[in-house]
């Protein structure tokens, strides 16, 4: 038989004291979560991509908060409130649904989707392609000097080369600090994809394909270069460091580059976009 309430003790307003719990939650976890935690998020401040990559971060994760705590705080509140009482087995009143509650929250939500959706748009246009891969015909493009850098993808490395020093090719990457860097991303064979992780830009190798990135180092310092597409049996190989350096360094590195290899670059092809090497078939 079922328990029956106990007389005389009236049922708070549940959904006003959750609500309150809920937002008191949410202003005090917010702040927390933007200042605190923000600065820390990946993947640091490596060059301007990337600290706008943590910018993207810290606004997503402040709007995801309190999407977080209204699921554990609902859940919280539920097992204490609603929980069994021992002794007895009661049944809960019928729920038939709330007009204002399912309207209410799907306007929320479609807010949610729809401002993150137009802040998204703004933020790639805005920084010129936030670091990624825009194809061979950026829909914006940085005003002023940029260094060319072509990175060229092949079973299973990475070389680059640079046009304005005569074509020269390196095995590795070095960069200029304050220096806007216009990156051409190719591949000889299969599809890869140039992954500079603390620079903040990634970029798919495609054979053929001229897929254009922006990226500023604000700092001098070495950056990990992974492939992150599966390309083949040595894929996990396909790792190096690059580095950040002064002007004046880099100047110095490029030229030294372009006496080592310059038996190297009688053989090479002239510079191009991409490239379309024999045999067309690799092996992996």
């Amino acid at each position: 038989m079922a328990a029956e309430p106990h007389p005389g003790v009236a049922e708070p307003n549940h959904a006003r004291r959750f609500t309150a719990i809920w937002l008191i939650a949410s202003v005090i976890a917010t702040p927390l979560v933007v200042f605190l935690l923000g600065p820390e998020l990946p993947p640091g401040h490596g060059s301007e991509q990337a600290s706008g990559h943590v910018t993207d971060n810290t606004v997503l994760l402040a709007m995801a908060t309190p999407v977080l705590l209204l699921v554990l705080v609902y859940l919280i509140y539920a097992v204490i409130n609603f929980r069994q009482p021992p002794g007895g087995m009661l049944e809960g009143p019928a729920i038939r649904g709330d007009a204002r509650i399912q309207t209410t929250w799907i306007v929320i939500t479609s807010a949610l989707v729809l401002s993150l959706a137009a802040y998204g748009t703004v933020r790639l246009l805005a920084d010129n392609g936030a670091g990624s891969g825009s194809g061979p015909t950026p829909l914006t493009v940085p005003k002023g000097h940029k260094l060319q850098v072509q990175v060229i993808a092949q079973q299973w490395a990475f070389t680059y080369r640079y046009p304005e020093y005569g074509g020269v090719e390196t095995t590795h990457l070095e960069l200029p600090v304050n220096q806007m860097v216009e990156m051409h991303v190719t591949s000889l064979d299969v599809i890869h994809s140039f992954w500079a992780y603390q620079l903040g830009v990634k970029a798919d190798a495609n054979p053929g394909v001229d897929n254009v990135l922006f990226v500023k180092p604000t700092k001098e310092e070495t950056f990990e270069v992974h492939c992150s597409e599966l390309c083949g049996i040595w894929h996990g190989y396909m790792f190096d460091h690059g580095h950040v350096v002064s002007p004046q360094a880099f100047e110095t590195w490029i030229h030294q580059q372009e006496t080592t290899m310059a038996p190297a670059k009688k053989v090479l092809p002239p510079y191009a976009h991409t490239y379309s090497p024999e045999p067309t078939r690799r092996a992996g």
